[in-house]
């Protein structure tokens, strides 16, 4: 009888024993997975076998990807914002140098003709950099999906006249002809403000370079599923090899970096066509001039 309790004793101080060796056994590859996870290194499932441990295994990684996959997006998102900064303070240095440089001349001039001429070209720079913020709060809004909008069935010809008016006086200016073939109107699926401001920053680039006296035509084509509207200028162009990147953000052609303008015009514009389900294209022959398509949904009866 006493053999047989202390063999019984026995086995349970063996059963014990080898209990704690698994659990030592558990913690110190639970430790190293940990370990793994923090140093990102990657987590080995090899030796593992059992399958407690094999499936914590798996729980484990699964956990280890979602963690990369987050520190792999905070970290472009930082880089997208260092950017930002950097192409905002570029894009604000010359007009705000320029309020200064005005500033300046203002404090010592006393022509008032002159007076006057420097705060005119003053409230321009001001125009411009009230034109570059907005035109970047949008962008970054749009881009986080913060700014959220609704399309509706609006007339064509209202939301072109809009803008169109936006840019008579500029194009005015250089004496360019903007001419639109007569077209019967339509109502397409599309927000009138947000599109009308598509079709200015397309009329600002065509008027910006294009040469003074020429023209910039408009056209109107329905097709099964979409309407296309055609913007074709006759100014410079753009070369073959950069058309797929005009869309970019701050994306400028080297044929016209001295120009002004912050490049976001035409990237905004997709953004927004983007979230009306609408797509733009361009066509281009270097030196004749550009053609910047818009499609808007037809709407369905």
């Amino acid at each position: 009888m006493t053999g047989i309790l202390a063999g019984m004793l026995l086995f349970t101080a063996g059963i014990a024993a080898a209990e704690r060796f698994r659990r030592r056994r558990m913690y110190r590859m639970v430790s190293r997975m940990l370990e793994q996870v923090l140093n990102r290194e990657k987590i080995g499932i090899s030796d593992i076998r059992e399958g407690g441990l094999s499936a914590l295994a798996g729980k484990m990684i699964r956990v280890q990807e979602t963690l990369e996959y987050e520190v792999d997006q905070a970290q472009k998102e930082k880089e997208q914002v260092k950017s930002l900064i950097s192409n905002m303070s570029h894009q604000l240095k010359t007009p705000l140098s320029n309020v200064v440089m005005y500033r300046e001349l203002l404090e010592t001039e006393p022509d008032a003709e002159q007076r006057a001429d420097f705060l005119e070209r003053m409230r321009l720079q001001l125009d411009k950099i009230d034109w570059i913020l907005q035109s970047l709060f949008k962008m970054v809004k749009l881009e986080q999906d913060v700014i959220r909008f609704e399309t509706e069935q609006a007339s064509l010809k209202e939301t072109l006249v809009s803008a169109l008016s936006s840019v008579y006086e500029k194009a005015e200016k250089k004496e360019i002809r903007i001419v639109t073939e007569p077209f019967p109107d339509c109502l397409l699926e599309h927000n009138p403000k947000w599109t009308a401001e598509v079709f200015v920053n397309i009329l600002e680039n065509a008027v910006k370079y294009s040469e003074n006296g020429s023209r910039i035509e408009i056209q109107v084509r329905p097709l099964e599923l979409f309407t296309e509207i055609r913007f074709q200028d006759h100014g410079i162009g753009i070369r073959k090899e950069e058309q797929n990147r005009i869309f970019q953000r701050f994306y400028r052609s080297r044929d016209v970096e001295n120009r002004e303008g912050p490049g976001i015009g035409l990237y905004l514009s997709r953004m927004i066509l983007d979230k009306e389900k609408g797509y733009m294209t361009v066509a281009s022959e270097y030196g004749k001039g550009s053609c910047i398509s818009v499609f808007l949904q037809n709407c369905q009866n």
